[in-house]
């Protein structure tokens, strides 16, 4: 299953043909691991119906089995590195809602005594060097315990945009048939109160700018803006057919060029106007901020305040948080650049035709997301304990992290939910993340010991054991490729792009329903240089957490709407207390 030899080849790329292929599941497989993940959370009636269409999907001349057939006739294709290639795109390119603040995710980099321009013009100097170290294949290929990982996703590092579709969206992207190999474009487009500007950040001669020249042209950039641009990206906020219907309208006035220019563009950096008052309102304005300054559907932002705090937005489809946060740290860690260099790169404003429908249409976009946002509820935490103390009480910090998860959420809301956390799969041939569900059974007598008051602190700690235990067998099969959903998902799917009308029992089970409808959605991306990261709630009773477990700190990002905003801050409230006492519980295990 996993290629042991030593001699693992030192290109970007050179190691993707020899990575195993993702398992394929059996139908059969799949079901059995579905029922026993989705069982803890359904009462008897709801397992016994989830039972029932488990059983019919399964028998015989079920359509299960041939949309499984169909799954692996696509598998065995030339030119076909997983299963998953046609899940992907239909997982987040088919969805139709907003992805700005519901998909898109930020990172918020650590402090640096860099004012505004100075450090974007270091930050862009460091992308764009590991933007050519990608293009030579010089970037080392990430291995773990000694085994090689997907860099595929590298690829779509740059300029990569996400296109809107009436009823499918797109990708544009380097590295693709259409646009075979990386990208040559040696512009970015920034964006000051509003406007957008062309600079280029490599030379005609293919010399990348320095940093004292990029600091010259963000400067010029600053400049030339006028004090309210017309705010276009506000658009990229719409649903994603309202969006495409803008996008269409634009290029009938006229801005084909300009939009050529923006999704071919390496990367998008946003210059704001304001400081942040903390990191939280940091972490706010890099998750949805003033949509103005904003183009969602780009791959990559850098996102630079006025005093320097600096941060990252990301557009999903084409990459996940492990690739982004390698290469935010690549270009966190990077060097001083040698000062000096005396070409000015060339800074164009990027010009709209607009007519009154149009500027109507994108102040109404503006409007909309602003309170969209502001029905938003998110806060941080920074807890008192660390990957260092969760070791020494011989947990596995992402185990210690999800128990006390599961206790604050018990104690907030008197129950316990399904819980979505995203595990990398990067072992694998293009592989890139499977839906893990966290509550077991062991989780549910561990939630349950903790409060019963006849439970002596033995009978605690061995139902905690039992439950890390669980979750972390539970993790290993996620990383190894044995789960359910994302398998069931898909046969779903092709049943769909089929055009196939017959109800199949198990999409309506309680199981299918329950186990997907989250009350949790965690993700952990931890870095030394990132001091938080999140992303928008999944739903309308969803707390999103996204967590960072390090060396020294436990720092935190959760959002849910606001609605509901009652019960995440009572999750907040609850969960340093769930922290201390399961410290305190595994402490005396002497």
């Amino acid at each position: 299953m996993v290629r042991t030899s030593p001699e693992l080849s030192d290109r970007t790329f050179g190691n993707e043909d020899g990575l195993p292929r993702v398992p394929l599941p059996t139908p059969q497989e799949s079901c059995e691991r579905f029922l026993a993940w989705c069982a803890p959370l359904l009462d008897g009636d709801q397992l016994a119906a989830t039972e029932t269409a488990v059983a019919e999907f399964l028998a015989a001349g079920s359509p299960a089995h041939e949309l499984h057939a169909a799954l692996q006739d696509f598998d065995a294709r030339d030119g076909v590195a997983s299963w998953l290639d046609t899940f992907w795109p239909y997982r987040y390119l088919g969805r139709r809602d907003r992805i700005a603040l519901n998909a898109n995710f930020f990172f918020l980099f650590e402090d640096s005594p860099l004012g505004q321009v100075e450090r974007a013009a270091a930050l862009v100097a460091a992308a764009v060097d590991y933007k050519l170290l990608i293009d030579d294949e010089r970037l080392p290929p990430a291995t773990l315990r000694g085994q090689p990982l997907s860099m595929q996703q590298n690829r779509f590092l740059f300029s990569s945009t996400r296109i809107p579709g009436v009823e499918l969206d797109t990708v544009r992207t380097p590295y693709t048939d259409a646009w075979p190999g990386p990208s040559r474009e040696r512009h970015i487009v920034v964006f000051v109160r509003g406007t957008m500007l062309r600079v280029e950040v490599i030379a005609p001669d293919g010399r990348p700018h320095t940093v004292d020249e990029l600091a010259s042209g963000l400067r010029a950039a600053l400049a030339a803006a006028p004090e309210s641009g017309p705010g276009v990206g506000h658009l990229t906020t719409k649903a994603r057919a309202e969006w495409a219907a803008s996008r269409a309208a634009l290029i009938e006035a006229g801005n084909a060029d300009a939009l050529d220019t923006i999704e071919r563009a390496l990367f998008c950096l946003s210059l704001e106007g304001s400081t942040p008052a903390d990191a939280l309102a940091a972490s706010d304005q890099l998750l949805h901020g003033d949509s103005a300054n904003r183009w969602f559907d780009k791959g990559a932002t850098l996102i630079v305040f006025a005093d320097g705090t600096a941060g990252f937005n990301g557009e999903h489809c084409e990459l996940d948080g492990t690739t982004v946060v390698s290469f935010l740290d690549a270009i966190l860690e990077a060097p001083q650049a040698v000062p000096g260099g005396t070409a000015t790169p060339s800074v164009v404003p990027i010009d709209f035709t607009l007519d009154d429908a149009l500027r109507a249409d994108i102040a109404a976009a503006g409007a909309d997301f602003a309170a969209y946002a502001a029905a938003t509820a998110t806060t941080t935490l920074s807890l008192d304990f660390s990957a260092e103390r969760a070791k020494a009480l011989k947990c596995s910090p992402d185990a210690f992290a999800q128990m006390a998860f599961q206790l604050a959420h018990q104690r907030a809301k008197g129950h316990i939910g399904a819980t979505y956390e995203s595990i990398a799969t990067r072992s694998f041939k293009h592989g890139r993340t499977e839906a893990m569900r966290v509550v077991t059974p062991e989780v549910v007598a561990f939630v349950t010991a903790m409060d019963d008051p006849a439970a002596t602190a033995g009978t605690r700690r061995a139902a905690f054991r039992a439950a890390a235990d669980a979750h972390v067998a539970r993790a290993k099969e996620c990383q190894a490729g044995r789960a359910p959903e994302q398998h069931l998902w898909e046969l779903q799917l092709i049943a769909k792009r089929r055009g196939d009308t017959a109800p199949i029992a198990l999409y309506d089970s309680p199981g299918w329903r329950v186990m997907r409808d989250d009350y949790l959605s965690t993700s952990a991306v931890p870095s030394p240089h990132i001091s938080f990261f999140g992303f928008g709630s999944t739903s309308e009773k969803c707390i999103g957490i996204g967590y960072a477990m390090m060396p020294g700190r436990f720092d935190l990002y959760l959002s849910t709407p606001r609605a509901v905003s009652e019960q995440m801050e009572t999750f907040a409230a609850r969960l340093p207390d769930a922290v201390r006492e399961l410290e305190e519980l595994l402490g005396d295990d002497r």
